[in-house]
């Protein structure tokens, strides 16, 4: 087998690969021996037939097959012999093939970067000593009790802290605002809109104005538009908006008391705070590690200079891009928002595409250098803790994540997890003053 290698990127290669036409014949011979072994033919035991016959009978099948070990092998020692570890699938060409002929074929194939593994042992790492105190657990429940409000319509005037309901249009430099920015036209009219009557709700400022005003009336509202605002065709400008309240509405918040708590599943309301504490502590757990983890990351792709595969980058900023799109629509984003900060949303998602990738590099090549393996028991103890956050069987998680072809992602998870783990095992850990109030 002759191999010859041209460098096309970075981290992509063209492999050439030939075999002599004689070890091409002999896979050809030991095909077509194979398949006599299970040839069912009129006039024959199994097995008994003559090799001309099955060679002209399967013809098309034997060179499938023929052509496959070729591939599968020779590329296998391409890969060793040049010590190239590829990514994702090869861009095949055959050049030459069939009986007589040597086998030809060309690979365009994109490969991991090369680089020195850095010193992933010892890595200097700060976690905040964060406690849960009485007051965040009184915080934590009345965020629950804000949760079971009731909104009651009140006839006084707006006051701060009130919520309220309104129509209102706005302008910029006396022309609506869609003539500035033609997506903005949530920000230009509204029917029906609530507001939350506090400084920075909505457009800083445009609520205090509304301070004072009944039901029924209505206001000239003028405000600023931030320097950062998120409409970047107004942002520095100034805005006018005609309001009309329609409705003053206050929360009404319900009492604390056992049957407050019996909401929450629990008997009385000592239970419920109980159980917000050991929430809130297992919170202050979980965010230690996850600080712990993305300081080893950030070490280590900090010590790692190189270049990356670009088909992979360009993936997975597609997912990135897919998830930020997703969470923007959760939070309420309209699509012609989003629209309009599409470039922004790309370049962070390329920005954090390029990040996962190096991180990816670098944690499986420790887990090559430490031997750290998942097992096929670990990847479906990960699938049926899915399962039960979705309150589905396993057994349909597993099919489903199968098929669609995340089950090789999950399993890249947990290697990547117990890889953390080993280097949190080796880290060196040491613990500072909180610089803000557990929240």
């Amino acid at each position: 087998m002759n191999v010859s290698l041209e460098q096309l990127a970075p981290c992509k290669v063209l492999i050439k690969i030939e075999v002599e036409s004689t070890v091409v014949d002999q896979e050809f011979d030991r095909a077509t021996s194979d398949f006599q072994k299970e040839a069912r033919m009129t006039g024959f035991r199994p097995g008994k037939a003559p090799l001309y016959m099955v060679a002209r009978t399967y013809a098309a099948d034997i060179e499938k097959e023929v052509r496959r070990r070729l591939f599968t092998e020779n590329y296998r020692k391409a890969l060793e012999e040049k010590n190239l570890r590829g990514i994702g699938q090869p861009n095949i060409e055959e050049i030459e093939f069939g009986r007589g002929k040597s086998y030809q074929v060309a690979v365009t194939l994109e490969t991991e970067p090369v680089f020195e593994l850095p010193d992933y042992k010892g890595i200097p790492v700060e976690v905040e000593v964060r406690q849960v105190t009485p007051d965040d657990v009184e915080r934590a429940v009345n965020v629950l009790r804000e949760q079971r409000g009731q909104f009651g319509d009140v006839t006084r005037a707006v006051g701060s802290g009130d919520f309220v309901v309104v129509n209102y249009t706005g302008t910029c430099e006396d022309k609506p605002i869609t003539d500035h920015a033609p997506t903005a036209k949530g920000l230009t009219e509204q029917k029906n809109f609530w507001l939350k009557v506090e400084t920075n709700h909505f457009i800083p400022g445009f609520t205090d104005q509304l301070i004072g005003a009944s039901a029924g009336e209505k206001r000239t509202v003028t405000v600023p538009f931030p320097a950062d605002f998120v409409v970047p065709a107004v942002a520095g400008k100034e805005g006018k908006y005609e309001v009309e309240v329609l409705q003053v509405k206050e929360r009404q918040l319900p009492e604390l008391n056992d049957a407050f708590a019996e909401q929450f599943g629990v008997k009385t309301l000592d239970e419920l705070r109980e159980g917000v504490r050991n929430d809130l502590e297992n919170e202050l757990k979980h965010k230690r590690v996850t600080s712990i983890r993305n300081q080893l990351i950030q070490t280590l792709l900090g010590r790692v200079q190189c270049e990356l595969p670009e088909s992979v980058v360009q993936h997975e900023t597609r997912n990135m891009v897919r998830d930020i799109v997703y969470q923007n629509q959760q939070r309420g984003v309209t699509k012609e928002s989003i629209q309009e900060h599409k470039d922004e949303i790309f370049s962070a998602a390329n920005t954090g595409a390029k990040d996962r990738v190096k991180a990816a590099l670098v944690l499986n090549r420790i887990a090559d250098k430490e031997g750290i393996k998942i097992t096929d028991q670990e990847v479906l103890q990960r699938v049926a803790l899915i399962a039960q956050q979705r309150s589905e069987k396993p057994e349909k998680v597993l099919r489903d994540m199968q098929q669609s072809g995340q089950i090789n992602a999950l399993a890249e998870q947990v290697l990547t997890s117990k890889v953390l783990d080993f280097i949190q095992l080796q880290a060196l850990i040491s613990e500072v003053p909180a610089k803000t109030p557990t929240a």
